[in-house]
């Protein structure tokens, strides 16, 4: 995550001014596309992990824990389907 965020905000900094066709032909191509979606993903699995440690800390209550987990499963997938559909739609092969 970490590394990504580095290189993205280099690429960003670096080159002309930002609007749609500079993001446009930035995350179609396949490299950056790719590599955009695995950033999502592992940020999602890092939510996942960081709000389950909490919610079994502090949510003593089992079937509301279970109730929280299952919101909060279905909101990442529904995120990640949505990340993954926006990149798709985007990606020249």
């Amino acid at each position: 995550i970490g590394l990504y965020l580095v290189i993205a905000l280099i690429t960003i900094s670096t080159g002309p001014t930002l609007d749609y066709a500079r993001w446009h032909s930035l995350l179609s191509q396949p490299v950056v596309s790719i590599a955009t979606l695995l950033f999502f993903f592992f940020l999602l699995i890092h939510a996942w992990v960081g709000i389950r440690d909490v919610l079994v800390d502090y949510v003593q209550l089992q079937a509301l824990r279970f109730s929280i987990l299952m919101v909060l499963a279905l909101g990442l997938m529904t995120m990640g389907i949505w990340v993954s559909m926006i990149l798709l739609s985007v990606v020249k092969l």
